[in-house]
């Protein structure tokens, strides 16, 4: 039993240790903009090696990657706890909306316009824009099979759903990045999926 403790407190410092460098990176990203962040910047903010850096990232961009892998996986997470008696669209908001919406740092005040130019950078670096892995999208594919009492290989209902996901981020992720004024992600986000639940009717001309 103290050996399994030990590794539960090893883990979790080491889970601790992921999150404070993708913070760090995430920050001196938008106090310095992206270009002029290195490695050694990032590992010096959280306090600890580049050695220790290169231990779990590869580079930057992996780094600032981290937070949104963590916030899908929470989301998933949020879904399975959801009452199976929910409707899904509505289980499908509280789960995304979820990390976001508990995430403190992340914070409640639309961006700054310097906040925005830095982000809509960081939209443009190639290793950013697809955060939701094969191995992500799978999860929530058989996740929204099961919900459904569907097939994820024969029918193509919890396919669709899980491709209206990956579009309603990156859809939102382009708006947010782009808003004038800026706006609230979360307000973005909850607006993109009531469209999509509803049909996507077409906006008044």
């Amino acid at each position: 039993m103290p050996e399994n403790r030990e590794l539960g407190l090893r883990e979790r410092k080491k889970l601790d240790t992921r999150m404070a460098l993708s913070d760090a990176a995430l920050s001196l990203a938008f106090e310095r903009g992206l270009d002029n962040v290195t490695r050694e910047d990032i590992a010096a903010r959280a306090g600890v090696s580049v050695r220790t850096f290169n231990n779990y990232f590869s580079g930057k961009h992996d780094a600032i990657v981290y937070r949104q892998s963590v916030r899908i996986r929470r989301s998933l997470s949020i879904f399975r706890e959801r009452p199976a008696d929910e409707p899904l669209w509505s289980a499908l908001t509280a789960a995304m909306l979820g990390p976001l919406e508990d995430d403190h740092s992340f914070g409640f005040a639309p961006p700054s316009a310097e906040q925005l130019a830095e982000i809509r950078k960081l939209f443009n670096a190639a290793e950013l824009r697809f955060a939701i892995t094969k191995e992500l999208y799978d999860e929530w594919l058989a996740l929204i099979a099961e919900r459904t009492g569907t097939d994820p290989l024969r029918d193509i209902y919890p396919r669709l759903v899980t491709g209206a996901l990956t579009a309603i981020l990156d859809a939102v992720t382009v708006a947010y990045a782009h808003a004038d004024p800026p706006v609230h992600i979360t307000t973005l986000l909850r607006r993109a999926i009531d469209e999509v639940a509803a049909g996507l009717p077409e906006p008044p001309r």
